[in-house]
């Protein structure tokens, strides 16, 4: 199962980066944090500079990730066996609602609630960069916070790999941080381009966290890692 969970943990990192209000503005933003315009942004200097923002943006929110998976197993690792079947329903329960509202099916007025710190800039463009990535992961946006509340949710529900999942799941999200912070001025025109295919990720991986939902419900998850029930289906 933790490979299975893992990779989808990592597929939902990208699917946060994607998500329309949220990756429009990350060129800009990067710009922005490590204070290089758009003339400079092409430069040897100002690439070099954007880039060391970024990963110093990437180290504080994935530190708060990681710090998420540890307390999420120290929490629920040792939860008795017949209850962690019932937070397995629970959990599955949650995941099919979450994945249905990023289908646009259903609508969770809370998660449509941003909740933020706000971060003042400092003189030190790299301390600035990593106090937003502590509010980047801090705060859940109508954007991700559907993606991200069903990996915590699959991070409850299967304990023991809660740190690895928000380590999978961070570097979904940090890859194409770097990849855009490397090359700022191409990925605004990139994202231009494909804002329209870019837009229906959000429903694709939906429909694939309603599969993940209904596989924890009942407990089959493990079952589709093994590939059990391809082999079931082949043998029919």
């Amino acid at each position: 199962m933790a490979e299975v969970t893992l990779v989808i943990a990592f597929i939902a990192g990208l699917v946060s980066f994607l998500s329309p209000c949220v990756l429009p503005i990350i060129p800009g933003f990067l710009s922005y944090l490590s204070g290089i315009s758009a003339s400079e942004a092409d430069s040897s200097r100002g690439r070099a500079v954007i880039f060391l923002n970024t990963l110093f943006f990437v180290l504080g929110f994935t530190l708060v990730f990681s710090i998420l998976g540890v307390l999420i197993n120290s929490i629920f690792s040792d939860v008795a066996f017949s209850i962690r079947g019932w937070l397995g329903r629970i959990g599955g329960v949650i995941i099919i609602l979450f994945g249905l509202t990023l289908m646009k099916v259903v609508r969770l007025p809370f998660l449509e609630k941003e909740r933020k710190f706000r971060v003042k800039k400092l003189g030190i463009s790299y301390v600035t960069s990593f106090m937003f990535g502590l509010a980047f992961a801090a705060g859940w946006t109508p954007c991700v916070g559907a993606v991200l509340a069903s990996i915590l949710t699959l991070a409850a529900v299967s304990a023991n790999n809660a740190f690895s999942l928000l380590v999978s799941y961070s570097l979904g999200l940090t890859l194409p941080f770097l990849i855009t912070g490397l090359f700022v001025s191409r990925m605004q025109g990139f994202i231009h381009r494909h804002e329209k295919v870019l837009s229906s990720v959000n429903m694709v991986f939906g429909a694939l966290l309603v599969i993940l939902g209904i596989l924890v419900f009942t407990n089959t998850l493990s079952a589709v890692s093994s590939f059990t029930l391809l082999e079931n289906f082949i043998n029919a």
